[in-house]
């Protein structure tokens, strides 16, 4: 029975980013991924011969924890990613709408995107978003219980947002992001994404990665680990917690082995860790609202194709279709590719029990309302489901999410579910690790 200071349980960026910080202090710790590559949400493996992504993602320019984390790891920002000044919404087979997303670094396309675009948002459409904004962020930092009761589709309705306003702005930036429809997606979740623009404005642009994440993000900072004396094992499934008089002292494997630590640190998903604690927690007072938090499910969608399908790798959101978000990759992420498309698809209950083909031919369908041809170029197709994966943004459910710190002694938790000012984001899991590595002495 081999003994450690910490034991974490999940390699994602919550358990990776606890491990770095964990390790550089000189905590003997062991990290483990049920998985055979880290990175979990963000990571980038061979699925039946195809290379993908386990979701198509974006690093936004405002984040703060994760590049200090990366940094740490030795990783240089400027050669993991090619920065977009832009996004486009495709509401038809015309031009799409351009939005600048670089206030400091494309100033001119940020400032042509709010003057611009005319022939989708009139003055009449840009004006009724004010009070809308306005009211949005005052109540996101006076009433946050209040505006949860709320989704984004009745609290446009409530500050009269017009319909374009709405179709061709709001629910790009609210669905296209995380992939549920306006009226099932929470004001204060909606909000809570644009709130940490303000302070850091000058900030704000949106990072494609050069390669998959695992290779470019997640294996240097699991390298930086060992470098700093922790161990890092994949293809190690914990079956269960160790309890001892009540305490948590260390995790059994599926195969049997036993692992002993001062610290036990779950930074799975919300899944996993009711997984693990319903059957010595179950009735613990503390661990109730955890337990009510639901889950939600996301679909994402790759296609190989023979050529590109869009003329530049640009994060795209084509609302009234299912493709939520997706953008072209292959002179970004997949640049061994002739052409690559990776989607966000929506609603992903829709698409979870279809076979990859039926959903090809959704894709195929409304691809064509934006004009897009795919049908005559695609090479090989992968359809990945995230079942379990995501705790639910749906109205009334955040005043659930769980602390790091547990009041069972040897435990804590980390994961984007748990506590911490983002939802559902890379930063928010970054954060939640090192909130939980802040907890160990």
């Amino acid at each position: 029975m081999k003994k450690f200071d910490v034991i974490i349980v999940g390699a994602g960026l919550a358990g990776l980013s606890c491990g770095l910080q964990l390790s550089s202090k000189g905590k003997k710790l062991l990290l483990l991924e049920r998985e055979g590559v880290v990175g979990g949400r963000t990571s980038s493996y061979n699925l039946d011969g195809m290379d993908v992504e386990s979701g198509f993602h974006r690093y936004i320019g405002y984040y703060t924890h994760l590049p200090r984390v990366l940094r740490k790891a030795g990783v240089e920002l400027s050669e993991i990613f090619m920065w977009e000044e832009k996004i486009h919404v495709r509401v038809n087979d015309e031009k799409p709408l351009v939005l600048g997303m670089a206030p400091l670094f494309g100033m001119i396309k940020t400032i042509k995107g709010l003057v611009g675009n005319r022939r989708y948002l009139s003055l009449k459409d840009k004006l009724s978003l004010l009070p809308f904004f306005m009211n949005g962020l005052k109540d996101y930092v006076m009433s946050p219980h209040k505006l949860d009761q709320h989704s984004i589709k009745e609290y446009a309705a409530k500050y009269n947002v017009t319909n374009r306003a709405f179709h061709h702005l709001i629910v790009p930036l609210s669905s296209g992001v995380f992939f549920l429809p306006p009226e099932r997606y929470s004001a204060y979740v909606f909000f809570g994404l644009l709130a940490p623009t303000i302070p850091k404005f000058y900030k704000m642009r949106v990072g494609a990665y050069l390669g998959g994440m695992t290779e470019v993000m997640c294996q240097p900072i699991a390298d930086q680990i060992i470098k700093n004396g922790g161990s890092v094992r994949t293809h190690s499934n914990v079956e269960s917690l160790v309890i001892e008089e009540g305490k948590v002292k260390g995790i059994r494997l599926e195969d049997g082995q036993v692992y002993r630590a001062q610290h036990t640190v779950l930074a799975v998903t919300l899944y996993t860790a009711k997984k693990l604690l319903k059957p010595v927690f179950e009735n613990h007072p503390w661990f109730q609202p955890m337990f009510q938090l639901p889950l939600m499910p996301a679909v994402s969608f790759q296609i190989e194709m023979t050529k590109p399908a869009v003329p530049i790798d640009v994060t795209t959101f084509a609302p009234f279709t299912c493709l939520s978000s997706f953008a072209e990759q292959s002179r970004t992420t997949f640049q061994a590719s002739k052409g690559r498309l990776s989607i966000i698809l929506s609603p992903p209950e829709k698409f979870l029990d279809l076979d990859p083909q039926e959903t090809l031919q959704f894709i195929i369908k409304d691809a064509r309302k934006i004009g897009l041809d795919l049908e005559s170029n695609i090479l090989d197709y992968r359809q990945v489901n995230h079942e379990y994966d995501f705790h639910s943004l749906e109205p009334g459910f955040q005043a659930l999410r769980p602390t790091q710190r547990t009041p069972v002694e040897g435990l804590i938790l980390a994961g984007d579910y748990t506590r911490q000012p983002y939802f559902a984001t890379m930063e928010g899991a970054t954060l939640s690790g090192l909130k939980a590595a802040s907890l160990i002495k």
